[in-house]
């Protein structure tokens, strides 16, 4: 174990001062948001501020009823707050490593668990896995972000991308499937001989499969969510 002076751990470790981007990565598992007006954030993900800032959990009819219907049956998986005002606000979730996407013009799919935060000039929506209602536990549920502007996601560890060929489809764990491009659907399928061998309540024998051309991301971990939870 390495062994600091105190001033040499602060010098180390201490936040970056300079005027940065909208987001920025502090360190890999936590994000720096320089606020000048609003952010929406996964709630509970603030972790320190400077500034004035306010906090605001997603209001019932924020996003219109339809949102509302969605969220309650998802079980508020990704429930939203809003951070507005001036200053610096750091967000992290449970010390998972964090990315910074750009989109311009362009559409991305996050596991609603694995969404940290996005800018508000970025549209969204709540998509319901229905076909797998009950196959699993809560949390079985992805958002649809497009625009532009900047999303943070999550993972844990280092993520790993995969690119979907037309004709070499990709089949992934739903509990390690992080994100994916906005023009895939995902198709579940259930592997009976997998099932058969592990016993019906495992998680491998329900699959996520990805046609078509694009990218999926997943991560080396099997994250299992209980309905109503929104931590790992």
């Amino acid at each position: 174990m390495s062994n600091y002076t105190l001033d040499k751990f602060i010098a180390q470790t201490k936040q970056d001062e300079r005027e940065n981007d909208f987001f920025e990565l502090e360190t890999p598992r936590i994000l720096e948001v320089n606020l000048n007006d609003l952010v929406w954030a996964k709630t509970g993900s603030m972790i320190s501020y400077t500034g004035q800032i306010k906090f605001e959990r997603e209001k019932v009819l924020e996003h219109g009823i339809g949102k509302m219907f969605k969220k309650a049956l998802t079980g508020e998986g990704s429930s939203l707050m809003k951070a507005q005002g001036k200053g610096r606000l750091y967000l992290a979730d449970q010390g998972k490593k964090i990315t910074i996407f750009e989109l311009n013009n362009e559409a991305i799919t996050v596991n609603g668990n694995d969404l940290l935060a996005f800018e508000p000039t970025i549209e969204w929506d709540i998509q319901l896995m229905r076909k797998v209602a009950g196959m699993m536990s809560g949390g079985l549920f992805n958002v649809t972000l497009k625009g532009t502007g900047r999303v943070a996601i999550t993972s844990h560890f280092e993520p790993l991308t995969l690119l979907v060929r037309p004709g070499e489809p990709i089949i992934t764990d739903p509990n390690a499937t992080v994100a994916w491009s906005g023009n895939l659907t995902p198709e579940f399928r259930t592997d009976i001989s997998i099932r058969t061998f592990l016993g019906r309540g495992s998680g491998e024998s329900i699959q996520m499969e990805f046609s078509g051309e694009g990218f999926v991301i997943v991560q080396p971990f099997e994250e299992v969510y209980m309905s109503g939870n929104t931590s790992s």
